[in-house]
């Protein structure tokens, strides 16, 4: 069985994208809580986990940018991403209605994704900022408090025997989260190998990242994603973190060869099978095609 790192508490979002990760590939896993994404690291590198699951971007928030430098940071490579549809339930202790409710907690970003609903339907239910969607739901069931409710997911209502009151409040319903799978027992051939992600620097001159761009271009590599973030200490220079999808492996391998020369640094952060499903950039009834040069 494997063991996997998540951040958050039982029946949260980093839980549902392990278990749906690892039940695609028939594996069971037991799950490590860590109240931190600094934390997941630190039970990889103590041993106290074998893999992670790690939120790494919103369709609605964006990018985790911490995360991408705990990524460069960290010796433990991506194996794997999925795509999460974010639906956002309220739920209770059991027995209870709508109008019995009378305060609502859950982390600030559920609140940001929830509040249309609860001014239009429910304005006498005062929201309060937690620590965590899960952990909300943790602590009504475990204190037995009425009249206050939980924003989190359905696998935080059915593992804490909560009654969801209302289904889907998300104001915006095509919320997708990409989580990444770090998992060093994970060996995918080249040939199943499509797409990576990379951190590379450049020289503080001009035109550098055209040039490395043109030359990905040319060896038909897809640009899926790319984030800056500053070099501490270096000012106006920058690490790229990018995420390119291609149809060969080999030709990947030459498009690195051939830009190589032009960065000052290069870090793989993985090479790895992309996710195709729901939510997914190549899901292409719903998101329409991924970027290219």
């Amino acid at each position: 069985m494997t063991t996997v790192a998540i951040q958050g508490y039982r029946g949260c979002f980093h839980e549902q994208a392990a278990r749906d990760f690892y039940s695609a590939r028939g594996e069971e896993i037991s799950i490590v809580e860590c109240p931190t994404f600094e934390g997941l690291f630190k039970a990889l590198s103590e041993g106290r986990a074998d893999a992670a699951a790690m939120a790494i971007e919103n369709t609605i928030s964006g990018g985790l940018l911490p995360n991408f430098e705990l990524l460069r940071s960290n010796p433990y490579r991506i194996k794997g991403e999925l795509y999460i549809p974010i639906h956002q339930n309220l739920m209770a202790l059991p027995g209870q209605t709508l109008k019995d409710i009378r305060e609502v907690r859950t982390h600030y970003m559920a609140i940001n994704q929830t509040r249309r609903f609860f001014e239009r339907d429910c304005p006498w239910i005062k929201m309060v900022e937690s620590e965590d969607t899960a952990k909300s739901a943790i602590d009504i069931a475990e204190a037995g408090l009425k009249g206050v409710g939980a924003v989190a997911s359905e696998l935080a209502a059915r593992e804490n025997g909560l009654e969801i009151l209302a289904r889907g409040i998300e104001t915006y319903k095509q919320n997708f989260t990409r989580f990444l799978i770090l998992d060093d027992s994970i060996s995918i051939p080249r040939s199943g190998t499509d797409k990576a992600s990379l951190c590379f620097t450049l020289p503080h001159k001009p035109g550098s990242l055209a040039q490395v761009l043109t030359i990905l271009s040319f060896y038909d590599m897809n640009l899926t994603r790319i984030q800056s973030l500053p070099i501490p200490g270096k000012e106006w220079q920058y690490f790229f973190y990018a995420d390119i999808r291609f149809a060969s492996f080999g030709r990947y391998r030459q498009a690195l060869k051939a830009a190589r020369p032009l960065m000052a640094d290069l870090y793989i952060l993985g090479e790895y099978r992309s996710f195709v499903g729901k939510g997914s950039p190549q899901d292409g009834d719903r998101h329409g095609d991924t970027l290219s040069f």
